[in-house]
């Protein structure tokens, strides 16, 4: 019963951040002061969304009036840069608010080396954050926006940052061996630095539903913890405790304290203390209360997508594991694995379907085949990588001959299972998946799972062949697909990663034309996405006339183009290339090409 009263004070303290209204603090602190005299669970309830909702609105508050204008000044890098197609993004802080920063040319040379936690010397004007964007940056705690002109001289910062940052680049030094895509991803598994990943990888991991791999949570902290025990065991109870919080800290300043690292490293010390007073707690109260602790600390950490679904998946494990686990025939090692994916991907999945358009079905057997993999790769990254570090480049490659071996079975995994014929649950998906394992918990339900399992069957043929017309992919290029042809318009400027994301969730399987300008920047913005499906027909000539399947495509200046139902029907529409007589003064263009590299 205590365990479900501490998650209905997890959800209080998450309603009341959400709200954000300007309570006074002494309601929230004195109700939940009377509640803990008095030993009233729901009072504790109402006091935690009170305090939680005065501190949120606080939160917002502190993100008003950033010091706008010319900024000559040393800041503090609180995270590492980003690339952003041309430019460079970094989260600075100056004067106790925290602070956008974008570089081009030689500032954003001289600024991608540095890390988070050193201080530099920037020029620049910063500004008021958009109003389309201040929601989302809230959650970062950014309350301006700074354009950098010049970097300056830089120096370490703090002990613990310098201690982390030192480490982190022994880490990555070590693994210089590993090839570009295999490094990025080894890097991203240890410390959950993902930056360096192709789009081709994040789509894969994306769509295989292995991004959490590459985003420290429960799993890396537990490897931490084991590496460090073998010390840790050596001291006594409460200098144990007090040590095995400083490895935690340490590894938090080391993953940039991402919003799954919080939550994974507030249960951890959550249960480390529980463990040290002699009074362990299950994993579920575990969560529910590292829950309500970071949300009255960070009350805007409720909408940050990556805290969710830490949560969310944390959650699904504690309540569903184990009596899915009990249900499921065959071998229990197997069966514990498939019910601890499925747990998780039950949690996640009421956040993944409204924001990210589903639940990817692939995420199952690609979780059972990569987990087995994953976890070596977490605990040797950790303890041989930094040894890597250190010694001549041939002992080092040496070192990471099983590294490489592991990577390469968890990027192939991730690749085979993206490229199988499975689509994303959307709600309705997931509500009957959410059936369907209800019937394995209660075997009453058989009837249901039935039903379940063959509307299951037949999602991934009805997402592959619904008509789309014209949907907008990544902010930029548009998507045509009917009855079996896909054209694609690349008449606007977006991240490969968005595209093949928006591809991805339309269930597009192959592009049988695309209408762009060679060698503008939106052409050469879509090279991994055509690297990843290669298009039959590439049209960029004006006035080039294209009937694919049951579109006619008419091709306008500057790669836009009118992509029109054939006025005859599908019957009527060959595929076959067109060209109508160019204006008269104009020199005629080729009408297209069939190529399996039509970009070269």
């Amino acid at each position: 019963m205590r365990d479900w009263w501490a998650v209905a004070l997890a959800l209080a303290t998450a309603v009341g951040a959400l709200a954000s209204r300007p309570v006074p603090l002494w309601a929230g602190a004195g109700v939940a002061l009377v509640a803990l005299a008095a030993k009233r669970p729901l009072l504790l309830c109402v006091g935690a969304a009170l305090l939680a909702s005065c501190l949120g609105a606080r939160s917002w508050a502190g993100l008003d009036d950033p010091p706008v204008g010319p900024l000559d000044d040393v800041v503090t890098r609180v995270s590492d840069p980003t690339p952003v197609e041309a430019a460079l993004r970094v989260d600075v802080r100056y004067r106790h608010r925290r602070l956008e920063a974008w570089a081009r040319g030689e500032a954003a040379a001289s600024l991608r080396p540095l890390a988070a936690g050193e201080l530099v010397l920037l020029r620049g004007r910063v500004g008021p954050v958009p109003p389309e964007a201040r929601a989302r940056l809230a959650v970062r705690h950014v309350a301006g926006r700074l354009s950098i002109t010049h970097v300056g001289a830089h120096r370490s910062g703090n002990l613990p940052s310098s201690v982390a940052n030192g480490l982190r680049r022994t880490l990555t030094k070590g693994a210089a061996s590993l090839p570009r895509d295999e490094r990025a991803l080894f890097t991203g598994l240890v410390l959950g630095d993902d930056r360096d990943q192709s789009p081709e990888m994040a789509d894969d991991f994306r769509t295989a539903g292995l991004s959490h791999l590459t985003a420290v949570s429960g799993q890396n902290v537990a490897f931490v913890l084991a590496a460090a025990w073998p010390v840790l065991r050596l001291l006594k109870l409460r200098a144990r405790f007090v040590a095995g919080l400083a490895v935690l800290a340490l590894f938090g300043v080391m993953t940039r304290w991402e919003p799954s690292v919080l939550r994974a490293e507030t249960m951890a010390a959550v249960g480390l203390f529980a463990w040290t007073i002699g009074r362990p707690a299950s994993t579920l109260r575990l969560v529910a209360l590292a829950v309500a602790g970071l949300l009255l600390v960070d009350p805007l950490l409720v909408r940050s997508i990556g805290f969710l679904l830490s949560v969310g998946a944390c959650a699904g494990i504690a309540i569903l594991a184990v009596p899915l686990a009990r249900r499921i025939p065959g071998p229990r090692p197997l069966a514990a694995a498939l019910a601890v994916t499925l747990a998780a991907q039950v949690g996640v999945a009421p956040v993944l379907a409204p924001v990210f358009g589903g639940v990817p079905v692939a995420a199952v057997p690609a979780n059972l085949l990569a987990a087995a993999a994953a976890g070596p790769v977490m605990t040797w990254g950790m303890t041989a990588g930094l040894v890597a570090g250190v010694v001549p480049a041939r002992v080092a490659a040496a070192i990471h001959a099983p590294t490489h071996l592991l990577v390469a079975w968890i990027a192939g995994v991730a690749h085979w299972a993206a490229d199988l014929p499975l689509s994303n649950l959307s709600l309705w998906g997931v509500a009957l998946a959410g059936a369907l394992i209800m019937a394995c918990v209660e075997p009453r339900l058989r009837v249901a799972a039935g039903v379940a399992l063959s509307l299951l069957a037949l999602l991934p043929l009805w997402v592959a062949t619904r008509p789309v017309d014209g949907v907008v992919l990544g902010g930029g290029p548009r998507l045509w697909r009917a009855h079996g042809a896909t054209v694609v318009v690349a008449d606007g400027s977006a991240r490969a990663d968005d595209v093949l994301a928006g591809l991805r969730s339309a269930g597009v399987r192959r592009i049988d034309a695309v209408v762009m300008e060679r060698g503008s920047p939106a052409a050469r913005a879509l090279d991994p996405v055509l690297d990843r499906f290669p298009p039959r027909t590439v049209l960029s000539a004006p006035g080039t006339v294209a009937r694919v399947g049951p579109f006619t495509v008419t091709v306008h200046d500057h790669g836009r183009a009118t992509v029109a139902a054939c006025p005859g029907g599908v019957g009527r529409c060959d595929g076959h290339l067109t060209r109508r007589p160019p204006p008269e003064g104009r020199r005629p263009h080729s009408a297209g090409r069939r190529a399996a590299h039509p970009r070269r």
